[in-house]
């Protein structure tokens, strides 16, 4: 190519770019908002160019009134917000991210002590399940993590297994005659016959990185991973079909740890805190927040990891069992709203 026409096209890619350019876009939204608000988002053209039109998406649906969007039915956490631009025969796609909020604050419960029962100061909890009149029990520390069945007047250990020493336990539930007990960082969960705890088969994690937290419902079993999610996992599969984020009316909360599902909503224990979250299933609203403040010291404990984390709660009979990492007791007690 000579100098000349060598010029010639470096120019007109210059002319080229620079129409291309002429146009300065900007999707604009909120970066939170509570969800009994409407959503309003929209594009700005900075420079006043005429646009010819805009499609609006959340989470690649595509919404109509994108000046008034009713986000009431939506998940809470993080939503992908998008708009692609139509303008001077070309088009363009822009991306957002925004936080959707509760619209109420949590309800803030104290407690009352109902009962106290003995427990093994040893046993560092990750999950904590009532059946049947027995305390089924998962616990941790790589060459110490075990599954237990407990009896709970006397805490006397009645059936045990210990987890290979690479395996560091963490949550359990039981459903229709099975143990599911997860591990924290291979990946990797277990199936255990409730009857005799021979293992049945293993199941690898999804998205999830890592195992913390596990009850069910009717539908999923319910799966905590350390950050502000639940995972719903298919009872059949094990895979992780769909997950839910944990906010309140002003932020999220992560580190969520042991599970239990009561009355139609989940409980859950945040790692290195004593207090539970009263969570709602479909949406992720954190609707209660339980302060269980005093147990850990009544407990024979103190410090940040040997907090509160076991729920259980035997359904038949109305009562709540909380405990924690290498406490010495086991309390059953009554939610009081503050």
């Amino acid at each position: 190519m000579n100098k000349i026409a060598y010029n010639l096209t470096l120019a007109f890619l210059l002319i080229l770019n620079a129409c291309g350019n002429k146009y300065q876009l900007q999707l604009e939204s909120p970066k939170s908002i509570q969800i009994d608000k409407p959503l309003k988002i929209g594009v700005q053209e900075k420079k006043g160019n005429p646009i010819d039109s805009v499609q609006y998406f959340i989470n690649g649906a595509l919404i109509s009134n994108h000046e008034a969007v009713d986000i009431k039915n939506y998940k809470l956490g993080k939503q992908a917000l998008s708009a692609t631009i139509y303008f001077d025969g070309k088009s363009k796609k822009l991306n957002n991210t925004i936080y959707f909020l509760n619209d109420k604050a949590p309800e803030v419960f104290t407690y009352e002590v109902v009962n106290e029962f003995p427990h093994d100061d040893q046993a560092f909890t990750q999950g904590f399940v009532y059946h049947d009149g027995y305390f089924y029990e998962s616990t941790g520390q790589n060459g110490k993590s075990s599954l237990r069945k407990v009896d709970i007047e006397s805490g006397k250990v009645l059936k045990k297994i210990d987890l290979d020493k690479q395996y560091f336990g963490e949550g359990m539930t039981i459903k229709d005659g099975k143990i599911y007990q997860l591990t924290w960082r291979k990946k990797v969960g277990f199936i255990y016959d409730l009857e005799n705890f021979e293992l049945e088969k293993s199941f690898e994690y999804g998205q999830s990185q890592e195992g913390w937290g596990l009850t069910h419902n009717n539908d999923f079993l319910i799966k905590t991973d350390g950050s502000e999610r639940m995972w719903l996992l298919d009872p059949q599969t094990l895979k992780e079909v769909s997950y839910i984020e944990t906010y309140t009316n002003k932020r999220k909360a992560e580190k969520l740890n042991e599970l239990e599902f009561v009355n139609g909503k989940i409980y859950a224990n945040i790692w290195q805190q004593n207090s539970i979250l009263i969570v709602e299933p479909s949406s992720g609203a954190i609707e209660g927040i339980v302060s269980l403040k005093g147990l850990q010291s009544r407990a024979g404990q103190k410090g940040e990891d040997n907090v509160l984390n076991g729920i259980a709660y035997d359904k038949q009979n109305d009562r709540l069992y909380v405990t924690g990492k290498n406490w010495n007791k086991v309390f059953e007690i009554k939610l009081i709203e503050k």
